[in-house]
């Protein structure tokens, strides 16, 4: 280091003897510094304080705001109005989008969904009441499907087996003229008739059924609100564009049971029926269920994620969030069953 013992050198002659011991084991130092850390000395040093850019800071201290509060009283009540202005209005937003958010497993609740409690069978819902009692939100109307009942039997081949069943068993006119007793076989008959009606009326219909029946039900019922079979002739379809060769679209065999929205809805279903056993009573020690209800919505997230991906913004897309209430949460983000 050329350069460091000069400088010693030449305050040698200027320096009395005590300066020289402190500026000797200064100049060790220096030369100790230069070679254990050569590139900490060459670096570009801070700049002084009042240099560095303002930042600034949008709260006050509570000491700086008793002082202002004390000098100017109107400022400080604007003050509190503007705070108190936004604090309201971000937990209007913060409510906004909890709801729009929806929730992981029922997303938002919507009349339909509420119609698989009872098959299509109920018109209004059940009261909402708190545990003293007091209703906290009135019945609605549920949409509901009269002409599907139970086994797999519709409302129309009812009354068809009806009116065949009565012609075929209905008594032919007597041959020799005794009308009495042709009345009275046409009374038995009516009475035979009415009785027999009544009864696979009871057995068809849908109050009756069990849960496994009802879910056959409801099935049947999502089948005809989102097959594509129906939908294509009501929802609007995805414009397609100028320059893609246009396709003539397969005609379909039957019903449309495989779309990505009939499974969607047929797993809300299940989703709920299990949901609802998981908050009753004890059925949080219902492990099995509760793996299942796991399986059945992450299932269901891959599904409309897929459907998100290919048909967003569409019209089976639209139709099918309004109906079920599907929402982000349902299918973005972890959902976790505790």
């Amino acid at each position: 280091m050329p350069t460091l013992h000069w400088h010693v050198q030449t305050c040698r002659a200027e320096q009395s003897g005590s300066d020289l011991v402190q500026n000797l084991a200064l100049s060790c130092n220096l030369s100790r510094g230069f070679q254990e850390a050569p590139s900490r000395l060459w670096e570009r040093p801070s700049p002084a304080k009042a240099l560095q850019p303002l930042i600034q800071i949008a709260n006050i201290s509570a000491k700086e705001k008793k002082r202002k509060a004390r000098l100017d009283p109107y400022w400080f009540a604007q003050y509190q109005a503007r705070v108190a202005a936004n604090q309201k209005r971000q937990a209007e937003l913060k409510i906004k989008r909890d709801y729009e958010w929806g929730h992981p497993v029922d997303g938002i609740l919507k009349p339909y969904t509420e119609s698989f409690d009872s098959g299509g069978t109920a018109t209004l819902s059940l009261p909402v009441a708190d545990d003293k009692g007091n209703v906290l939100e009135e019945p609605h109307p549920l949409p509901t499907s009269p002409h599907i009942l139970n086994f797999q039997v519709g409302q129309e081949d009812l009354d068809a087996v009806f009116k065949e069943s009565y012609e075929l068993t209905k008594p032919l006119p007597p041959q020799n003229g005794d009308h009495v007793k042709h009345e009275q076989q046409l009374a038995e008959h009516e009475a035979t008739h009415a009785k027999a009606t009544e009864a696979l009326k009871r057995i068809t219909a849908v109050e009756n059924a069990s849960s496994k029946e009802r879910r056959h039900v409801n099935i049947r019922r999502i089948i005809e609100e989102f097959g594509r079979h129906n939908t294509d002739k009501t929802v609007p379809q995805r414009p397609v564009a100028a320059n893609s060769p246009r396709i003539e679209p397969v005609q379909r065999a039957g019903p449309d049971t495989g779309s990505s929205e009939v499974q969607i809805a047929i797993l809300t279903a299940k989703i709920r029926k299990l949901a609802q056993m998981y908050a009753g009573p004890k059925g949080n020690k219902d492990k099995a269920n509760k793996r299942n209800l796991r399986l059945l919505l992450h299932r269901r997230a891959k599904l409309l994620q897929y459907m998100e991906r290919k048909e967003r913004r569409s019209g089976r897309w639209l139709h099918m969030c309004e109906k079920l209430g599907i929402t982000p949460a349902m299918y973005h983000g972890e959902i976790e069953v505790r």
